[in-house]
């Protein structure tokens, strides 16, 4: 088949979820065309399937902002033309579904048919959900879709809850890489980072206020007076300076390393014995999925779509937002010598139904 992807070419789950799925498309012998403002950082291989359309698009002195969303519709009706698309596949509600629609549109007047499957990944819903003034685009977006899918069954219900849209919507999780996310030999390096066989505790996130980092902080001080163990902080963002300061005045700095935002994660996560993610929300919660690869538990929130993919009492523990004094309870729970290994065992087998090959033939299913 001939599909177009639509996604955002930047870090952010949605973008990484859609670069990825696209390889493994073109690797299964679809043609597949990329149609953004920037090469996808995930594009990164070279194949025969694979092509990269850019937006582009001046910014007039008529105009405050540059009208991205039309330059991208043109775009998008230049590809279908051209390369006879079967399929959309946009990744957001908006821009991309509504781009989308309007582009169908406009190829049906020149006979042109083409279909649309809509993925929501999380925050297109639940912030845009909450501004009311794109609340009619987001509904008309998914009405004229053909087929739309969630993340998580909590984000469908969210969905529903937020928009006037009562077609199905399909729940097809999201993937990792299994070659990439698994627990590599790095005992030189956890030597370094806890030389007296301290357990070492792992959170990553882009330290928004969502995120809830201070609770991070809040659980480690807790499981610190317990047990010796070191606190290692993945990534980047508004919070950090607020928390590194925290840290300070705790005279914690000794056992916390900030390491700021790194590429190979999954280094890191190989010599965590636990992983804390407290987030306010998650759609999905794919950090939590990436140490469960690595044989990492999880101490989660109970919200959004963490539960699904953190089974409550199996690969980890879940509580409300904020009781950072069950979180502590559970973590020290997992991290007790005759607990951490089943635990670790559990997060891991969880983690294999997330497997790229098992989502694959769903979303080409989708398609045909």
């Amino acid at each position: 088949m001939n599909i177009g992807i639509l996604c955002y070419p930047t870090y952010g789950g949605s973008g990484v979820i859609a670069t990825e799925l696209g390889k493994a498309l073109a690797e299964k012998g679809h043609k597949i065309h990329f149609i953004s403002y920037n090469q996808p950082v995930r594009l990164d291989a070279f194949n025969e399937n694979l092509f990269f359309h850019e937006v582009r698009f001046n910014n007039y002195p008529l105009f405050k902002y540059a009208p991205y969303e039309t330059a991208l519709t043109s775009k998008i009706v230049d590809v279908a033309k051209t390369h006879n698309l079967d399929v959309l596949h946009v990744h957001y509600a908006i821009p991309h579904a509504a781009a989308a629609v309007m582009a169908k549109n406009i190829l049906k007047r020149i006979g042109i048919k083409i279909k649309i499957v809509t993925t929501l990944h999380g925050t297109d819903i639940t912030l845009v959900g909450k501004d009311k003034s794109f609340e009619p685009v987001v509904s008309h977006s998914l009405i004229e879709s053909d087929v739309v899918t969630a993340v998580s069954n909590s984000l469908k219900l969210e969905t529903y809850e937020n928009f006037s849209y009562d077609g199905d919507i399909q729940v097809v999780p999201n993937f990792i890489d299994f070659q990439r996310f698994n627990k590599q030999p790095k005992d030189h390096f956890k030597k370094i980072i806890a030389p007296n066989n301290e357990k070492v505790i792992v959170h990553t996130s882009n330290f928004r206020k969502v995120k809830r980092v201070p609770d991070v902080l809040k659980v480690f001080r807790k499981i610190a007076k317990e047990i010796p163990t070191k606190m290692l902080f993945i990534g980047d963002g508004p919070e950090r300076n607020s928390i590194e300061k925290e840290c300070m005045s705790y005279d914690m700095c000794k056992d916390v390393t900030f390491l700021g935002k790194q590429e190979a994660v999954e280094e890191i996560l190989s010599i965590a014995d636990l992983f804390i993610i407290p987030s306010e929300t998650e759609s999905f919660g794919l950090a939590a999925l990436e140490a469960m690869a690595c044989e990492v538990p999880v101490i989660s929130t109970n919200s959004g779509g963490l539960k699904e993919v953190n089974i409550d009492g199996v690969t980890g523990f879940t509580s409300d937002v904020g009781d950072t004094d069950k979180m502590a309870k559970d973590a020290l729970h997992i991290l007790k010598e005759e607990n951490l290994s089943q635990f670790k065992a559990l997060a891991k087998m969880h983690s294999l139904k997330f497997k790229l090959d098992t989502i694959l033939p769903i979303y080409e299913k989708l398609y045909q």
